[in-house]
């Protein structure tokens, strides 16, 4: 037999991850993926300590080998910090090997579209994204 209050217990319960559910619905997840892509023919190094590996703006002038790239995809809305984005490009650096990277593009871009309506009158809707692409290198 359950009392009215146990009852009621329940019910408040449920309310409240039904809006707990609702906000993250509504507040958005960000999306965050990267891969890197090794150079072919490019010199081959054990893994480096992330936390170690320098982000910098341009191309050194100090003697360097190219390994190869690390490329983050993002979401425009909601973005990702600038430190998970980073920390990203110094995982997938550090996967290869190297000591740096350096930033080779860095934009906003359509990465797919969404369409709607029926198939004889679709309307279709940019899907944007971040694209950051850095060059891992190695210091000789």
């Amino acid at each position: 037999m359950m009392t009215k209050k146990r009852g009621t217990f329940r019910f408040g319960i449920g309310i409240r991850a039904l809006a707990a559910a609702c906000l993250v619905v509504l507040t958005g997840c960000t999306s965050l993926s990267s891969r890197g892509l090794e150079y072919v023919g490019a010199p081959r190094f054990g893994p480096t300590d992330p936390a170690g590996i320098e982000i910098l703006q341009a191309e050194p002038e100090r003697a360097h080998d190219k390994l190869g790239e690390a490329v983050v995809n993002a979401s425009v809305d909601p973005a990702p910090s600038v430190e998970k984005i980073e920390a990203r490009l110094r995982r997938e650096a550090a996967r290869m090997g190297a000591d740096a990277v350096y930033l080779v593009h860095d934009r906003t871009e359509a990465v797919g579209a969404v369409a709607m309506g029926p198939w004889w009158s679709q309307s279709f809707s940019p899907i944007q994204g971040r694209i950051v692409v850095a060059v891992a290198i190695k210091y000789r």
